[in-house]
């Protein structure tokens, strides 16, 4: 079984909350397994795929309350329906619609607990008729992130605690632990956070097989954009494979000329948007300034494009680079590969990712908010990491009023004023604090 944050928080959910849950996320990134596990926990566990079993939609399209919903999803299953004791599971949701409608029906009835799934969710329910605010919670769902890749080869919660310890103490890690973290990290470069290719390389440590399992996973996703918007596939598969190339440019900015000499933006909006919405791209806008609200300057034209999966990424590039990553030959331009990691990394810990570009000052490969700050983030893979004129450059602005900078590199963990130096590792300890006030009162004593 693969250890899975989510499976922590499916249960942490249910065990607190009445409500149904709504997995969401882009194909193989392990939705359907997580849940199959938690609904092993159920006395009765009712699964109905909708891309499977295609006369459901129709079935239940009709129903007319949810007494006569329950009486037709009785007769699509052959498990019991035990009142109180029972998980149903409704799989591939965007091919009915209906049902996510429904469910506020579903969960007042009271009888049952409910979960759901789906792919290109983004895409498909953009005109749900009603959203059930009040009864379905939504969770995004990614790859693997590194922390998660680590536990699966076997490295033990003690050792990433020490980790994270260093992290927030800012000290250096053992010497031996951190070269065996760098040669992981290198190894997550071209295994990447698919379960799939993790369970694969678990299994076999091939990691010939490991590709073929990701370029499987490529072909699905083109297959999609073939399926679900015709009328544009051929822009949004151009854009899709644009991305390996465009991130090996020396700026990483996805340049719409190459795609075509009179590309518009305006006009191809809506192919990189489908690419956002399907969970296959990440993109990473650019901010006029690194201030607080970041939302409010960012560009809508300006962007770096990234996979969802830094695996995918480099299973797109020249037959070989896995054995050159995995000995990090010095001649292999890494900026690519790691920026895209960590792009994937900040996503799937939950944080809004920009960067920053200015012709005085220079350019940022990240910028992120973080516990009521902005958090400058430099991704460097070569010797040189203490070279950063536009991080040095932003951090003398008193008007950005930014406390601290990270660069990600390849040495050890020291700090130099304001900047920490981290090994690239340590990007899996950058995640927001969501806790909220437990009590607060206003004082309106004096009005």
């Amino acid at each position: 079984m693969l250890h899975r944050k989510v499976n922590t928080f499916i249960r942490r959910f249910y065990s607190t909350s009445r409500n149904a849950l709504l997995l969401t996320g882009a194909r193989q990134v392990g939705k359907t397994y997580s849940i199959r596990e938690f609904g092993k926990t159920f006395r009765s566990f009712v699964e109905i795929n909708f891309i499977e079993n295609p006369e459901a939609v129709n079935l239940l399209k009709g129903a007319h309350s949810s007494q006569d919903l329950l009486l037709r999803l009785s007769t699509l299953t052959s498990q019991p329906l035990i009142k109180g004791e029972t998980l149903i599971f409704f799989d591939e949701v965007q091919r009915c619609p209906d049902i996510v409608t429904a469910i506020k029906f579903l969960v007042d009835e009271g009888s049952y607990r409910y979960i759901l799934s789906g792919s290109l969710l983004g895409v498909e329910l953009k005109d749900l008729r009603s959203e059930p605010v009040g009864y379905m919670a939504i969770k995004d769902m990614y790859p693997m992130d590194f922390e998660e890749f680590i536990t699966n080869l076997g490295i033990s919660e003690s050792v990433v605690n020490s980790l994270r310890e260093a992290w927030l103490k800012r000290t250096p890690v053992d010497a031996f632990v951190h070269q065996k973290l760098m040669e992981l990290f290198r190894l997550y470069l071209i295994v990447g956070g698919m379960p799939a290719a993790v369970s694969k390389y678990i299994e076999t440590n091939n990691l010939q097989e490991v590709m073929g399992i990701q370029q499987q996973i490529i072909r699905l996703y083109k297959r999609d954009i073939a399926q679900y918007d015709p009328s544009n596939k051929l822009y949004i598969e151009d854009i899709f494979n644009l991305i390996p190339p465009e991130l090996n440019a020396k700026n990483k900015r996805f340049i719409l000329k190459r795609l075509n000499e009179n590309a518009k933006f305006n006009r191809m909006e809506n192919s990189f948007l489908w690419l956002t919405n399907a969970g296959v791209a990440l993109p990473v806008y650019n901010v006029e300034e690194p201030k607080l609200p970041l939302l409010l300057s960012r560009s809508r034209n300006l962007f770096k494009l990234f996979q969802n999966d830094v695996g995918l990424l480099a299973s797109q590039y020249a037959e070989g680079i896995q054995m050159r990553i995995i000995r990090g030959d010095k001649d292999i331009n890494f900026g690519a590969i790691y920026e895209n990691a960590v792009a994937q990394e900040l996503a799937a810990h939950g944080m809004t990712t920009y960067y920053y570009n200015n012709k005085k000052q220079g350019e940022l490969d990240f910028i992120v908010e973080l516990n009521g700050k902005v958090l400058p983030i430099e991704v460097k893979s070569g010797k040189d990491y203490e070279s950063h004129r536009a991080l040095s450059n932003v951090l003398r602005q008193e008007a950005y009023d930014l406390p601290e900078a990270v660069v990600f590199n390849n040495d050890n963990l020291h700090t130099k004023g304001p900047i920490i130096y981290a090994p690239i590792y340590m990007v899996m300890f950058l995640e927001k604090n969501n806790e909220a006030p437990s009590y607060y009162k206003i004082d309106l004593s004096g009005l």
